[in-house]
């Protein structure tokens, strides 16, 4: 297989390089996926730079980056149905805890974390799933189903979070959005009901008046700490925050009476951590929603394989309207 390799901490250019290795045969409850697309995700390019809080050196002699990808699976090992050879299938959790990721033409790895490829989305979009869809999926619905409740996103215009805007809206929820004014149509679009700049001054006014003086009944955070007053005051009373991020204010300061006399409960969700139970219930609303058309993962640029270093730096200047993928085989 052709492979985008490190085999140490460093800038992009200087330490991807492509390199052919062998395929890995796979071994029993494993199956190998010639993939078409592989997803680069902040976190991808983080621990790549060496850049995780407590990682101070590489866990593996040679690592092929990114967990999220999508191909065809081409080969089963022993105790996987060999039905499943053809399939068109999505990468979840592709180089978590492992040395080798899906920025490379194959990848062979357990077989529940080659997910069929949901009816109504494409290859391309497949990739696009792995992190991105499964925390949205799991931060809207982790409480429950949200039909004729008020979610609140913060950080609407995000990769997560317009899709965390889709699925609420799917899910029967009245959405208010955060996001700059820059974006507010396109958030719209995706299905809010209301769109606030998160910059303004008087946010909290402006969320309870856009859900008719009510509080609201679940936030999906992305940052959590520089957030955490305004969704203090805003959510209801046993209403729940469930956060994915809080970069800018990585050790913030909890309000811990208003929110405990509000008996608000508070998730700090990691995707890659989701229990089994948890993740196939976010799976089924990916597929349900994609089913239905409600689902769209807009894609801001793919790159070759022998670019992926130019795709961490897309990924590191940020400000993209959707995923980076890097294409690794055939559509």
């Amino acid at each position: 297989m052709k492979a985008v390799t490190y085999r140490a901490f460093g800038a992009a250019e200087t330490v991807l390089q492509l390199e052919d290795l062998p395929d890995i045969v796979p071994g029993p409850g494993e199956l190998r996926v010639e993939l078409t697309y592989s997803g680069v995700n902040p976190s991808d390019v983080k621990a790549r730079a060496g850049a995780r809080a407590g990682v101070t050196e590489l866990p593996y002699p040679v690592i092929i980056p990114h967990s999220d990808g999508s191909g065809v699976i081409a080969e089963v090992g022993e105790g996987v149905d060999p039905a499943r050879i053809g399939e068109a299938v999505w990468i979840w959790n592709g180089q978590w805890q492992r040395p080798f990721g899906t920025a490379a033409t194959s990848i062979t790895l357990p077989a529940e974390q080659a997910v069929p490829l949901p009816e109504g989305l494409d290859l391309k979009q497949g990739a696009a799933l792995g992190i991105p869809a499964l925390t949205a999926a799991h931060a809207v619905f982790s409480g429950g189903d949200v039909t004729d409740r008020t979610v609140l996103v913060q950080g609407g215009a995000g990769t997560v979070g317009l899709l965390a805007v889709q699925l609420a809206r799917w899910g029967g929820a009245r959405v208010i959005a955060t996001c700059a004014s820059h974006a507010a149509d396109r958030v719209r679009q995706a299905g809010a009901d209301a769109t606030l700049a998160y910059a303004d001054g008087d946010l909290t006014e402006q969320i309870l008046a856009a859900n008719d003086g009510r509080h609201v009944d679940h936030i999906v955070e992305v940052e959590f700490g520089a957030n955490c007053a305004v969704d203090t005051e805003v959510i209801a009373p046993n209403g729940r925050v469930t956060a994915y991020g809080s970069a800018q204010q990585m050790t913030p300061q909890l309000p811990f009476y208003p929110l405990m006399f509000k008996s608000v409960t508070l998730e700090m969700m990691l995707v890659y951590l989701l229990p089994p139970v948890a993740r196939r219930a976010a799976i089924k609303r990916i597929e349900h929603a994609a089913a239905a058309g409600a689902l769209h993962l807009p894609i801001a640029e793919v790159f070759d394989l022998v670019d992926t270093a130019k795709a961490h730096q897309a990924v590191e200047l940020g400000h993209r309207a959707g995923s980076i993928l890097v294409r690794t085989g055939r559509d």
